[in-house]
This record gives C-alpha cells, sequence and structure tokens, in this order.
C-alpha cells in the first residue's frame, strides 16, 4: 500500500492510496500489473478512531469513485460519515486506476485490445477490491453500498466471496440473474419509451421542437464540435439520462436553445406544407450535444456496456451478445430514426456510436469482436446466493429505466437473507440525495443487520 497523500475536504478527512494488482487473475503472476488507486474518507476528529469500513461499489461500468465537494454534495456520503470510514476505489480502468484511453486503445490491435478488456468486468473488479480487503485493512469484513452496476458487483462479490462483506447496500442495482442482455434489453426499451413519453406530455412543445432538429439533422452536414458527425441516432442518444432527476429539465433547455436565428422558435417553411425544416442549430446546442454523448471522459461506459450482462458461469461460455440493445432498437418502428415524435433511447451501446463518434472509434474494432465472443468469467453463483446470509438491503426503483424493476424483485426472492424496500418516489440516482441511505441504513438497524460491525 502506497500513501500518497493526506488532506481535508470540508468536513471530511481525506487519504489518497494506491496499490499495485494483476491485470489478469486467473495468472498473477506473469508480470502484467496495474495500478488501483482509491481514497479514504472520515469526518474529521474521526482521524485515527475504530471506525466500520463501507466500501462504495461505483455504476457504471466505467465509472470511478466520487469526487465529493462536500459531505452534502453526494447524499449518502453525508450520512455514511456519521458511521463509517468509506473506502471509495477508483475500479480498474478508471479515474486514477491505469485508465483505459482512447490513446491506449488506439496502440493496439483489435484482439489484443479486446481481450484486454475483458479483464475490467465483474470478476476482476471483484477480485481487485478482495485483494484491497485483506492485504490493507486487515481482512476485516467490510459494509458495501452499491449503487446501479455496483449493486451487480454486490451480488459478484457475495458470489465469489461468501463472508468478505459483514452487510449489503444496493441501490436500483439487482439485475436479472441469469444474465442476459437480451432479456435486459426487452425489458429496457419499454421504459425508454415511457419516459420519452413523459418527457413529451411534460414539455408538449418539446415534441416539435425535437423532431424539427432531428429533421434538420437528417439533412446532413451537421457536426459536431470535434468534427464527429451529429446524426439522428447520437440525438437520440440524449435519452440516456432520462432515467434520471432533472434530466427531462435539462433537455427541455437544452432544446429550447436550438435553434439560432431570431428568438429560437422553430423555423417554418410553406414549401414543406408548415412542417419545420430547420436553420442552423446554435453552437450552444451544438456543444451540448457534444458534452452530453461524448466518451472521451468514461470510454468503458459504452465499450463494456453490453458485457455486463455477459456470465461464463462454470464452464466459461455463454451466448455472444450480438450488439443485443441495437438488434432491439432496429425492430422497433416506434424508434426510427424518422419516427416522430422521436423516441429517445436510454442506456444502449449501438454500433452507429462506434464508427461516428471519434472518442470511440479506437475501440470499433475490437468492439466488434467482443460482441461475438463466447468466452466471459463467471460473475454469479445462483446457488451461493440462494444460501447466502449476508444481510442485503435493496432500494429496488419501481420506474426505473436501466434496471427493470420486475427483473430486480425476480432475482430477489432467490437471494438468500434479502430485503426490498420498493418505492416510485426516486429515480435511478436517487442515492445522491438524503433519503435513500438513511432509509437502508434505518432498516438494518431495526432489524439488528448490523450488530456487531
Amino acid at each position: 500500500m502506497t500513501l500518497l497523500a493526506r488532506y481535508y475536504l470540508p468536513g471530511m478527512y481525506t487519504e489518497d492510496h494506491s496499490i499495485r494488482v494483476p491485470l489478469d487473475w486467473n495468472h498473477p503472476d506473469d508480470g502484467r500489473q496495474l495500478d488501483l488507486f482509491y481514497r479514504v474518507l472520515c469526518a474529521p476528529g474521526n482521524e485515527h478512531a475504530d471506525l466500520p469500513l463501507l466500501v462504495f461499489l461505483q455504476g457504471g461500468p466505467g465509472g470511478p469513485g466520487p469526487r465529493p465537494l462536500t459531505p452534502d454534495s453526494d447524499g449518502w456520503i453525508a450520512e455514511a460519515l456519521r458511521h463509517f470510514r468509506i473506502v471509495l476505489p477508483d475500479q480498474r480502468g478508471t479515474g486514477r486506476s491505469s485508465r483505459v484511453t482512447a490513446a491506449l486503445a488506439a496502440s493496439m490491435q483489435p484482439r489484443e485490445l479486446a481481450d484486454y478488456l475483458h479483464h475490467f468486468l465483474a470478476d476482476s473488479i471483484i477480485r481487485d477490491f478482495e485483494h484491497l480487503r485483506t492485504t490493507c485493512f486487515d481482512s476485516r469484513r467490510w459494509v458495501s453500498l452499491g449503487q446501479s452496476y455496483g449493486g451487480f458487483l454486490t451480488l459478484s462479490y457475495l458470489s465469489l466471496f461468501p463472508g468478505a462483506i459483514a452487510a449489503a447496500f444496493t441501490t436500483g442495482g439487482i439485475p436479472a440473474v441469469p444474465a442476459s442482455p437480451d432479456v435486459t434489453y426487452a425489458h429496457t426499451l419499454p421504459m425508454m419509451k415511457l419516459k420519452t413519453r413523459r418527457y413529451y406530455e411534460r414539455y408538449p412543445q418539446d415534441a416539435h421542437r425535437v423532431g424539427a432538429v432531428a429533421d434538420v439533422v437528417a439533412a446532413g452536414g451537421v457536426t459536431l464540435p470535434d468534427g464527429s458527425p451529429l446524426t439522428v441516432r447520437r440525438l437520440q442518444m440524449l435519452g440516456a439520462g432520462l432515467g434520471m432527476k432533472p434530466c427531462p429539465e435539462r433537455l427541455h433547455w437544452m432544446f429550447d436553445e436550438a435553434f439560432a436565428a431570431g428568438d429560437g422558435s422553430v423555423p417554418q417553411s410553406a414549401a414543406m406544407n408548415g412542417a419545420a425544416v430547420g436553420g442552423p442549430l446554435s453552437d450552444a446546442f451544438l456543444m451540448d450535444v457534444f458534452e452530453s454523448t461524448q466518451s472521451y471522459s468514461r470510454p468503458l461506459y459504452w465499450t463494456l456496456q453490453e458485457f455486463i450482462y455477459q456470465d461464463g458461469g462454470d464452464d466459461g461460455e455463454c451466448a455472444p451478445a450480438r450488439w443485443a440493445a441495437s438488434r432491439a432498437i432496429e425492430a422497433d418502428p416506434q424508434m426510427a430514426q424518422d419516427a416522430r415524435p422521436l423516441c429517445l433511447i436510454g442506456e444502449a451501446a449501438l454500433p452507429q456510436m462506434f464508427e461516428q463518434d471519434a472518442s470511440l472509434k479506437p475501440f470499433a474494432a475490437a468492439e466488434e469482436l467482443l460482441m461475438h465472443d463466447t468466452r466471459w468469467g463467471k460473475i454469479y453463483d445462483v446457488q451461493r446466493l440462494a444460501a447466502n446470509e449476508t444481510p442485503l438491503q435493496a432500494a429496488v426503483y419501481a420506474d426505473d429505466m436501466y434496471v427493470p424493476f420486475d427483473l430486480s424483485r425476480a432475482t430477489l426472492e432467490h437471494i438468500g437473507a434479502s430485503h426490498a424496500w420498493v418505492t416510485n418516489e426516486f429515480e435511478h440516482d436517487g442515492v445522491h440525495g438524503s433519503q435513500v441511505f438513511r432509509h437502508l441504513y434505518n432498516e438494518a438497524m431495526d432489524r439488528g443487520d448490523l450488530a456487531g460491525i
């Protein structure tokens, strides 16, 4: 363990650390290693206190640990600091943990890169965390909090290392088990359409404005600030955040300034029988689209998106993903690029993204190989989950666009010692407010699930 820095943030004492881990946990002595960065937080005054540990399993895939500004800037942290010393790892390939970048991808041959990326999924991430626990925290059992994909990681942790976790919390993160990208997108596609419909119901004028922008884009010749072409499919990707608050409002104000001419109203054309043919799109709008859809800052998010559902099981084999999201979207006429009102797309990796997005192009050839790979690591053990004795408290969001409610409930029915708090009060990002983790923590306390930690 290397201590890199210690300092104070508002309301938090902070330490930065780094350790080395094998790239390939199946061949740990082959000389290939990665840096695993992690940050430890506690409340000022508790620097030397003997506090229980809480490890945060970040959502994603490809998301680094939180960078809090204050305890209240990420609501769960304020509550957790009252009870725990918090461990914030940057999952391998993210943040300061041997980051995977477009430049790194461009330096590798496609098969080499595809094989490399196989090592950045749950089976490797969890082994990193277990190594961290046993080598840097004296093998103390810790409490886990998994947000979104962090909930998937939680089930992997309970599957691979039963007994390492004293108690587990998940928020919007109970996946279908057995895992399957086809099953997942069969359930999330209707939610994409529902969230789009609710957005247009909330802001009726936006259905017209979004369609008008799509007409301009469909005519061709529109580019984003990095030179990438703006296509209707990429425009539809603005719906990726519709399952979180306040995305509808962000979209409303983004499209409010889409047109540059005059007072920004949608231009009309008599030659088009009154239909909007659009004028030039504003620079501000194009920058907003670019910033909302670019992958320079998190290339693994889309690159690994479908493979978080690939579970090789005991024999290491499963059906190839074969662009499951794209197949579902292309088969649905309501998701067509010329459909009006235009339906926005949620969390879905599409081949066009890797063809047109400059930040993803270096991954394109490897992504195609990964989409047809059948060898994957084991991420869940159904029998161990059924026999699980670690108290698991899950916040399950009834209107979750990313992790379908019915799949989460079905999975929890087959996990021992699990408890579901079902609510429609929050969207997928509810943990970042002040209420969700406090509610879960108090429920666990009332049942005695945290006794002795």
